[in-house]
């Protein structure tokens, strides 16, 4: 297939991340030069997930990322709208309920989620804000989202040297390994027109998110955002 536009059409979007299920998590810890698997950490942190609670885990993908709230107890639901990587998850790990889902029409009922997280899921998602807003339909109140997204490097000579490794040293380095490299160009492409650090704040409190905050991971390229659902 050829590349996939930025309008994030979803049947594009999800054969494009069909293409790459088998290899994807090796591809990412090979283009994060190794970070990929910190960062899942300090999500699993910032969730915080306890013995019991129930974690939707958006844009799961193989289930990799899910795998630590399930460690700390919870019972947890990988969801994915691409059927390539749910299918290689379940190979992977057929215990796990893995569920088709689209981020803007979830499959749940309303206030069934303790917490629900996205790992760089949310800027391939076709309408932001309406995931937002179903992320906080199906969580309690009082309940949280944690949203971990490359985002915008806070100092600006490291944010030209990390473009100029997106643009230019990413798409050879996805050759090498992935069998779709114009999957990594897309992904390299979405990361600038994505909105910053304040702005996707502000979005999350106008979909009905309270107690919004973000931390910066290596610099910026990352952010993890914070929210909780208001009681009552």
């Amino acid at each position: 297939m050829t590349r996939a536009s930025l309008d994030k059409q979803p049947h594009e979007v999800a054969a494009m991340f069909d293409d790459v299920a088998a290899k994807y998590d090796i591809t990412n810890d090979v283009i994060s030069l190794g970070q990929a698997r910190r960062w899942r950490k300090d999500v699993a942190r910032a969730v915080a997930a306890r013995p019991g609670e129930k974690v939707l885990d958006l844009a799961a993908g193989t289930g990799t990322s899910s795998l630590s709230f399930s460690a700390d107890g919870a019972y947890v639901v990988p969801c994915d709208f691409s059927l390539g990587m749910l299918r290689e998850g379940k190979k992977r790990h057929p215990w796990m309920p893995l569920t088709a889902g689209d981020a803007t029409r979830l499959p749940f009922a309303d206030g069934v989620f303790d917490a629900v997280t996205i790992s760089y899921g949310l800027r391939n998602v076709h309408d932001t804000d309406a995931a937002l807003r179903e992320m906080l339909r199906v969580t309690r109140p009082g309940g949280r989202v944690v949203i971990c997204e490359f985002s915008h490097p806070t100092w600006a000579p490291f944010r030209t040297v990390y473009s100029e490794y997106l643009m230019r040293a990413l798409p050879p380095i996805a050759r090498t390994v992935c069998s779709n490299p114009d999957a990594y160009v897309y992904l390299a492409e979405s990361i600038p027109t994505w909105p910053d650090q304040p702005a996707l704040a502000a979005r999350l409190q106008r979909a009905g998110w309270s107690k919004v905050a973000w931390r910066n991971l290596a610099g910026g390229i990352v952010a993890l955002h914070r929210g909780v659902k208001p009681a009552g």
